[in-house]
């Protein structure tokens, strides 16, 4: 059977709790952590000027390759394809709400996310943080699958290296993106 990892049906996937882990994070300084992109250039987030959205997410499967055993029925694991797609889809949206920059991050590495960027054609780089530099130094959400220890879905907007709002949890991944061009377009602050 082929892995589908652009179709999932939401129903059949249990939601995530709001857990309290991401209740920190509004209002937090992003720490100066160059992280590798799938650009081929480190990027320091607390470096960036203007408003800048960052979806977390815990990682892209390869199509025709196994999930994670039981990974269906984690909260929350499920919907990294859908959530990237509908970034990418939404990305002149985003762009057009106030989105100067847009990055995906995970754990996985660079080569791997590099591999995910082709194959989605994402207009934006995706951050690796394997060294969980970023995560340690955010206290960001964690969850353990099938040995791995991997981000929980969070979309964190950082504004002159500030988190200014954050979304956590996420679900259904896939209406992340249009979350983002909503929040950004209510706070009155668009750029065209």
């Amino acid at each position: 059977m082929t892995n589908t990892l652009d179709e999932v049906d939401w129903t059949k996937i249990p939601a995530p709790v709001d857990d309290g882990l991401a209740d920190h994070l509004k209002g937090a300084a992003v720490p100066s952590i160059p992280l590798p992109s799938t650009a081929s250039t480190d990027i320091d987030l607390a470096k960036l000027d203007g408003t800048t959205v960052v979806y977390i997410y815990p990682r892209t499967g390869e199509p025709d390759q196994p999930l994670p055993d039981g990974w269906d029925v984690i909260p929350g694991a499920r919907g990294c394809t859908p959530q990237a797609c509908a970034f990418r889809d939404h990305f002149a949206e985003l762009r057009e709400a106030g989105a100067e920059h847009l990055f995906g991050l995970s754990v996985q590495d660079t080569e791997y996310q590099r591999r995910a960027a082709q194959r989605l054609h994402l207009p934006f780089p995706l951050l690796s943080d394997h060294m969980f530099l970023l995560a340690r130094a955010l206290s960001l959400p964690t969850m353990e699958a099938a040995g791995m220890t991997l981000l929980k879905r969070l979309t964190v907007i950082i504004e002159d290296g500030q988190i200014r709002e954050t979304f956590y949890p996420v679900f259904p991944p896939d209406r992340n993106a249009a979350d983002v061009i909503n929040w950004l377009r209510s706070r009155g602050d668009t750029r065209a």
